[in-house]
């Protein structure tokens, strides 16, 4: 405390040398401790400010002469009020060049405002949000190198495997299917998982095949293979299964997580963010596999082949798949509106030719509502799919089929798109025909170059050749033979 007295050649000075000395002590800054808490200030006024505002106490207030005249003894007579201190700062210290406006001190410290001139709440909750702040910087900082753990991982694997010797055509086609990353991004975005969820036809038929068949669901293992928002792993787990295992590659799992355990069935179902080919399931067998695997024209999407890995590698001998079967059927369409608005466009824009135009546009597959009303023809069935025996070359196929026109018309596209059966004890089937009730797959459509003008009951004899795309593994290239004239489309 020796520090906390003035140098005592200063007393042989004048009077207002003496009091520059004090001023000169007060600027620098000395600590003075708060008479009622620890806190601690660097000078006399701040820490008077403090005392008024944090504990209702003002020094500069004169006492009540009642509390003087009525004390049996003087209240400074202890002993203890005459040693120095930790107090001491209080007692050197001239209030009267406080004035009557203590809170507004006439000197600043270091040239910067003293913390008396601000309000104390006002700063304390400033810091507060600069911490929130700065805890929210560290958690993007956090995600931001997360995120470049998986472009390094991502780089990793294309380097690895430009340096991987040669495979088969069949592994290669397994591996670009289950590592396209792109793929599963996509289903990261909630908008696709609610037109899915919003599909009744869809939805509605896997509820009814798992609740209308719950007996084969009592105390069995179920594996949900692309198990998205949850939705069929709690239908499951609601029909009475033991235990459901989810597994989906999107970042829309951790989302069915949470809504697992909103609804109380985290007992029952795990969830697995993960490629189901690259991940070890916490079980060796499975009784059940679900999966809700169908794109368009059926096979668009190639994640039939996570349900072939999953049944070969987890499914018990006498286990069950939801759905078990799927046809693709084509069907001829008469629309010459829709032709003329799509296709002929192009023959003058805005008084322009774009003729050019018309030979990307009839390559490229549709995806949209064909009305009843257009319907031409007779559909027929080109492939007809059993999920318990089908391979990973299910996606190569070729079929003759003959297409009849059920009245007169123009046969401007063919149509494609499949059923989905659940053949159970309770059979539950569903169509995305334009016969049918819509569904988000709607139908995929061909549009042909040369129409064809057809009568009631005339036949024209037709084929299909289906095979995966080299350039990308998911979509399908499709060949198509109408009466003399051959087509090529890609679904993509």
């Amino acid at each position: 405390m020796a520090e906390a007295y003035p140098d005592v050649s200063r007393f042989s000075k004048s009077e207002d040398e003496d009091s520059d000395g004090w001023d000169e002590m007060e600027l620098g800054g000395e600590q003075t401790t708060c008479l009622f808490c620890s806190l601690q200030f660097h000078t006399i006024a701040v820490a008077l400010d403090h005392c008024r505002a944090e504990h209702g106490f003002d020094l500069l207030q004169k006492p009540d002469p009642k509390l003087l005249s009525d004390a049996s003894t003087a209240l400074w007579e202890d002993d203890c009020y005459l040693k120095p201190g930790e107090m001491e700062p209080w007692l050197m210290y001239d209030f009267d060049d406080l004035g009557s406006a203590p809170s507004t001190p006439h000197y600043a410290i270091d040239g910067k405002t003293p913390i008396s001139n601000l309000n104390f709440a006002e700063l304390q909750r400033h810091i507060h949000e600069l911490n929130l702040q700065l805890k929210q910087r560290d958690m993007l900082i956090e995600s931001y190198q997360k995120d470049m753990e998986k472009m390094k991982e991502v780089t990793r694997t294309i380097v690895d495997s430009g340096d991987s010797v040669e495979k088969q055509m069949s592994e290669t086609i397994n591996c670009s299917v289950t590592d396209s990353v792109d793929y599963f991004n996509s289903y990261s975005h909630f908008s696709i998982h609610h037109d899915m969820l919003n599909d009744k036809v869809r939805t509605d038929s896997y509820r009814d095949a798992i609740v209308n068949n719950a007996d084969l669901f009592q105390d069995k293992v179920v594996l949900d293979v692309g198990c998205g928002t949850g939705i069929l792993s709690m239908f499951c787990a609601k029909a009475g299964a033991k235990s459901v295992i989810g597994i989906d590659q999107s970042e829309v799992v951790y989302k069915a997580m949470d809504i697992v355990r909103d609804n109380n069935l985290q007992n029952k179902i795990q969830l697995i963010k993960g490629q189901l080919e690259k991940t070890n399931l916490p079980v060796e067998k499975v009784d059940i596999i679900v999966s809700e695997w169908m794109g368009y024209f059926l096979l668009f999407e190639g994640m039939l082949d996570s349900v072939i890995f999953a049944r070969d590698k987890f499914l018990n001998k006498d286990g069950l798949l939801f759905p078990n079967k799927c046809t693709i059927s084509l069907v001829g369409i008469s629309d010459q509106s829709r032709y003329n608005s799509l296709i002929d466009f192009w023959d003058s824009v805005y008084g322009f030719s774009m003729k050019c135009m018309k030979s990307e546009i009839l390559q490229e597959a549709s995806v949209e509502v064909i009305p009843k009303d257009k319907v031409l023809t007779n559909a027929e069935v080109v492939t007809d799919i059993d999920l318990m025996t089908c391979t990973t070359n299910t996606c190569n196929f070729q079929k003759d089929f003959v297409l009849t026109a059920v009245r007169d018309g123009v046969l401007t596209a063919v149509a494609g798109y499949f059923d989905t059966i659940f053949d159970l004890p309770n059979k539950v089937e569903f169509s995305t025909g334009p016969h049918a009730e819509k569904t988000h797959w709607q139908q995929t459509v061909f549009y042909l170059k040369d129409i064809l003008e057809l009568k009631e009951g005339q036949s024209i004899n037709c084929s299909i050749t289906c095979s995966r795309l080299k350039k990308n593994i998911r979509g399908l290239s499709v060949s198509l033979n109408i009466g003399n004239s051959k087509y090529e489309y890609i679904v993509d």
